[in-house]
């Protein structure tokens, strides 16, 4: 059976296991502790990062949006990669690169020394981008349906609005509200987010099984 490394909380894992569940194919879940990360996980990646699908044919994919575009290649049973390429690349550039830079800085401005209203105010900066877009789109990023850019996002922003969620309530456009409250309360987000105990060599690898 091919296996997914995988981290419950962590949005690059959130995003990986959505496509997984989505394309429909069986993968077994290796649930690891970022504190104490299996020697099989860094044998198989050094990075050191989750996800990190292992095929059955000994192949390694250890970055989230590989794992997603191969999942998606076997099976893309909801057309997710027939939104246009090029403005899906630039929406998750900007996702994995100034929001994600801003969202750190925020979330976790004591460990930064940083200013977490200047960053947060920069972040809404994205996020009012997106939600214009959504607003235009009737209720997607990159098109009239759900498609990549969506999937590979929403866990970030829903990791904003966790930050503070009275202040998320309060400022965030409706739109954008309504958008990532239907992501993070789908069936399918229900599934992939169960809890599972850490893996141990010779224990059970759950298998994450689609909706």
């Amino acid at each position: 059976m091919n296996v997914l490394y995988s981290f419950r909380r962590c949005p690059y894992a959130m995003r990986a296991r959505m496509a997984l569940a989505a394309a429909g194919l069986e993968i077994g879940i290796r649930e690891i502790l970022l504190r104490d990360k299996p020697s099989e996980m860094l044998a198989a990646s050094s990075k050191g990062t989750v996800p990190v699908l292992v095929l059955t044919d000994g192949r390694v994919i250890d970055e989230s949006l590989d794992v997603m575009r191969w999942a998606l290649a076997q099976n893309d049973p909801e057309a997710w990669l027939s939104a246009d390429p090029d403005e899906t690349s630039r929406l998750i550039t900007q996702n994995d690169g100034p929001f994600k830079h801003a969202l750190d800085r925020y979330k976790y401005a004591g460990r930064h020394g940083t200013d977490a209203a200047t960053h947060r105010a920069g972040a809404m900066h994205i996020l009012a981008d997106l939600a214009a877009r959504i607003d235009s789109n009737g209720g997607h990023l990159a098109g009239p349906a759900t498609a990549l850019a969506d999937i590979a996002i929403f866990p970030f922003v829903r990791q904003f609005a966790a930050t503070d969620e009275t202040w998320w309530q309060a400022h965030a456009p409706c739109g954008l509200q309504d958008w990532l409250t239907g992501h993070a309360t789908s069936p399918r987000f229900d599934t992939i987010m169960r809890k599972l105990p850490p893996w141990r060599p010779g224990a059970d690898e759950p298998p994450l099984i689609a909706p």
